[in-house]
């Protein structure tokens, strides 16, 4: 029953996004600015999203080095396959898949591998940051007003988002500096909850915390910020493909705030980040680079598409390869759930 009122909240919470993203939408323009498109353009952003997949997988592949060794191929299957799974489940469902479908094939365990995962989601975070900050200070020219409130928001959210990355960045390399004394503490649990409970919970943390092995060393962290950039810029050169595709005024830069609010709107929890992908996009564009509504409405659903795509396609092709369907990915996601005891710790 939970469950299905998850799913009834996730649909409307879709159904009221793209009501907001389609109001007052010139339909026939919407579909003359896709009919115009230039194909040239899309073609890069296409190649941008293989090439950002590959950056990911290597980049992940470096993280779990300490844990154990996780080949190219498997790291990028395990990948792909989790990207898939965003695009079609709820909230974050695909981020507790793709360390489970690792550590099928790896020695490496799932909660050592959710972990890194984590790793990944603050550094991306710190970079696309850094990408934003470089925007603001440096290339903002006079397409965009700095006095507007939309962009003194994206000023504030990008600072307070900068401050808690770092300081849960360092929370972690406390917690990743002695991962035995957290089973330790989690071991005198015994002591208030059943013992069983408590081994489990021991055991979890000193998993995940040995996951952390990355910010251990701060040269292995430089290093897979630094991987951080590339996989960044070439996001963000899929995002000005779309938008030289429909002629938009977006500079190459100027991705990289429409990149800013692309993150925020995929945090909202619907499947594939329908309705807050398109929404953010169509009012980054309209409200900073002066787009007419008709072709932010058509780049953000191009761009959507292109964005998906590769992953989804791959992803379904690797999951079937291993017996699983969209029925499949949906009970590995349940099952890996916190709380569950299916995922290997």
């Amino acid at each position: 029953m939970r469950s299905h009122i998850r799913t009834a909240v996730v649909l409307a919470l879709a159904v009221g996004l793209l009501a907001l993203f389609l109001r007052n939408v010139d339909v026939r323009g919407v579909v003359s600015e896709i009919a115009h498109v230039r194909p040239s353009w899309l073609a890069v952003s296409l190649a941008s999203m293989f090439l950002n997949l590959a950056i990911r997988a290597w980049r992940w592949q470096y993280l779990l080095e300490p844990l154990g060794h996780a080949s190219f191929g498997d790291s990028f299957r395990a990948t792909v396959v989790g990207f898939a799974a965003r695009s079609i489940l709820p909230a974050a469902a695909g981020e507790l898949v793709r360390p489970y479908f690792l550590s099928r094939h790896t020695p490496i365990s799932a909660t050592g591998a959710f972990a890194t995962v984590v790793i990944e989601r603050l550094l991306d975070l710190v970079t696309i940051l850094i990408l934003l900050a470089s925007y603001v200070l440096l290339f903002s020219g006079p397409l965009t007003d700095r006095r507007s409130s939309i962009f003194v928001a994206v000023e504030w959210a990008g600072m307070t988002a900068g401050a808690l990355s770092l300081g849960a960045l360092f929370v972690l390399f406390l917690l990743a500096r002695e991962p035995a004394r957290i089973g330790r503490f989690f071991g005198r649990l015994e002591q208030v909850v059943p013992s069983r409970v408590a081994g489990l919970l021991a055991r979890i943390a000193e998993k995940f915390a040995v996951g952390l092995g990355a910010i251990r060393s701060p040269e292995r962290l430089a290093a897979t910020l630094a991987w951080s950039f590339p996989l960044w810029l070439s996001i963000a050169l899929g995002i000005w493909a779309v938008a030289r595709a429909f002629r938009l005024e977006v500079s190459f830069p100027g991705s990289f705030l429409l990149m800013g609010l692309l993150t925020v709107g995929v945090t909202i929890p619907t499947p594939g980040a329908i309705g807050g992908f398109h929404e953010a996009f169509r009012v980054g564009a309209t409200t900073f680079f002066n787009a007419p509504n008709a072709a932010a409405v058509g780049a953000a659903i191009v761009l959507h598409a292109v964005s998906i795509g590769p992953s989804l396609g791959l992803g379904l092709m690797f999951a079937a390869q291993e017996g699983l369907n969209l029925a499949g990915l949906r009970r590995l996601a349940d099952q890996t759930e916190p709380g569950k005891t299916s995922v290997r710790p």
